[in-house]
């Protein structure tokens, strides 16, 4: 057993349609834990960014005590940003992150879409994944699609360039925000998930 990865997905959908993580990882030798959101399928809660890292802090810290490690981090989108929150804290119980389609901030991704609001001041959550990463020293997986048009792939690369860490960058050719899943292989989960445990 390589260790165990613990996944978080993206804004859409909810833990059920996450099944290929695990048919990916299982077979590289990680336990693979899907993690699902306060208020996001059949979980109460409140959604927000407090709420998801605090319980995903709480996820890190059960899965270290039951398990031991060493823990890899994954989080696509949405769950990027919670990935790196939730290492950002236990850092001593993360072993790396491996984060796809990220952001370095979540304003500079809504000034994109909506150039003409003040979108700095309307957000509820600034998810500034840049910032939270700042002082991270653990291995850190940046992958981005290069025909993303949610995410676009430079805030990713605008991240991966902010860190201070090891660091590798990927990107997946041709890819959009939600078809990359289909364009990955074996093999490239192997390089994604290699400098980690």
């Amino acid at each position: 057993m390589r260790g165990t990865a613990i996944v978080f997905h993206g804004n859409a959908g909810h833990v059920g349609h996450r099944a290929f993580y695990a048919q990916a990882l299982l077979p590289l030798g990680f336990r693979v834990i899907l993690a699902e959101y306060p208020g996001y399928g059949p979980r109460a809660g409140e959604p927000g960014e407090a709420n998801f890292i605090r319980d995903a802090g709480e996820l890190v810290a059960l899965a270290c005590g039951q398990y031991g490690g060493p823990l890899l981090l994954v989080g696509e989108s949405l769950g990027a940003a919670v990935a790196a929150g939730a290492g950002a804290l236990q850092p001593e119980r993360t072993a790396g992150l491996v984060l796809i389609t990220p952001w370095d901030r979540l304003a500079h991704v809504a000034s994109h879409h909506y150039p003409w609001l003040p979108v700095k001041w309307l957000l509820r959550d600034p998810y500034d994944t840049a910032a939270r990463l700042a002082r991270f020293e653990r291995p850190v997986v940046v992958i981005v699609a290069e025909q993303d048009r949610i995410v676009p792939a430079r805030f990713g690369v605008a991240l991966h360039a902010a860190l201070g860490g090891p660091k590798h960058l990927m990107q997946i050719e041709g890819a959009g925000h939600n078809d990359w899943p289909g364009r990955v292989d074996a093999s490239w989960w192997r390089t994604a998930t290699g400098p980690a445990p």
